[in-house]
């Protein structure tokens, strides 16, 4: 069984392409939603927060010329799409979720009320947080590492392309060495790319793991809470 009784679930916005450029693929959506469902399932409570990247990314659209803080408004708002398309996958699988905004959209999401969001959690509902920390200049995974220290997450699971933290880039270079486990300082000073920096401290300050697996591998999210599969854990 499962150590874990809360968990945050980051994931970037480009999980949800598939092996498309841009936008939503609804089939890799609801493969991601089925491998929450199935942590879902084993009575774990699950905060997720998503990116925006596969649809506006703040920092790219800063770089081409636009004002940063518009840029990254627009990006807030990125991830909100892709939050209620994740609630409607995971409601079609009989998942009770309630996505939660940091910007005020109440006709589409909840504002973030920080009681509130924990009773849904003890309530079996899946939380998913949009629109980032609500402010400019701070990424998503700066949110996530704030959510799951305010929901008192047990630790925070970043799924992507890769089945840990390496050395290198292990699609560019076959000698890449993967971490079993990493501490926070040192994938600060490596700049490792595990999450940004702000994220890194947050987390290291509050002393919350950060679980690095692969969101491609069937059963993984599951298989990792059960004690299973190939991660790095980011801790102490």
């Amino acid at each position: 069984m499962t150590k874990y009784n809360r968990v945050m679930l980051k994931i970037s916005g480009e999980a949800l392409m598939g092996d498309q450029g841009f936008g939503l693929h609804p089939p890799t959506v609801e493969r991601i939603a089925r491998e929450v469902q199935s942590v879902h399932n084993m009575g774990v409570e699950i905060c997720m927060v998503i990116g925006g990247g596969n649809i506006f990314r703040g920092l790219s659209g800063s770089a081409q010329g636009m004002e940063r803080t518009t840029a990254d408004y627009m990006g807030m708002l990125a991830t909100v799409m892709n939050a209620l398309a994740m609630q409607s996958a995971l409601e079609g699988l009989g998942v009770f979720t309630r996505v939660i905004s940091a910007i005020r959209m109440d006709e589409v999401a909840e504002p973030y009320i920080r009681r509130r969001a924990v009773r849904h959690l003890e309530k079996k509902r899946v939380c998913i947080f949009a629109a980032g920390t609500g402010n400019p200049y701070f990424t998503t995974d700066t949110a996530g590492a704030l959510r799951a220290n305010e929901m008192a997450c047990e630790a925070i699971f970043k799924g992507t392309k890769v089945d840990g933290v390496y050395d290198k880039d292990p699609h560019k270079f076959a000698d890449a060495k993967r971490y079993d486990t990493v501490s926070y300082d040192e994938a600060l000073a490596k700049r490792l790319g595990v999450m940004d920096a702000a994220a890194i401290a947050l987390a290291r300050d509050n002393n919350l793991p950060i679980i690095v697996f692969s969101l491609d591998e069937p059963g993984g999210f599951r298989g990792i809470l059960c004690g299973e599969g190939t991660y790095t854990k980011v801790y102490g």
